[in-house]
């Protein structure tokens, strides 16, 4: 069984045991949270869409830590005039575990 869930503004595949790297969420390492934005449902074939959200679905998580992504490289360069800007940046995450499925 998976679902389709939207967490912090992104659409992730959820099933039983998964571990998901999502953006920043707030609460403590080892604290449990809840999303109910569920999209859709495939229980072993059997799919289920929401319209836009199915009622009654939620997904229970488990906030492992609190971590930061890969630095990402920004280079800007205009040819025969000198400039060159360089820029980094590192997206702050949370590694949550799925516990429950409820559809």
């Amino acid at each position: 069984m998976y679902v389709i869930v939207e967490i912090a503004g992104q659409q992730f595949k959820a099933e039983k045991g998964r571990k998901l790297y999502v953006h920043r969420l707030p609460g403590e390492e080892n604290s449990s949270v809840s999303f109910d934005k569920v999209l859709l449902a495939d229980n072993d074939g059997q799919v289920k869409v929401g319209a836009p959200v199915l009622e009654g679905a939620s997904v229970k998580c488990k906030i492992l830590k609190h971590l930061k992504d890969d630095k990402v490289l920004v280079f800007k360069k205009k040819r025969r005039t000198g400039y060159q800007k360089q820029n980094g940046h590192r997206q702050y995450l949370s590694q949550v575990l799925v516990e429950d499925i409820v559809a």
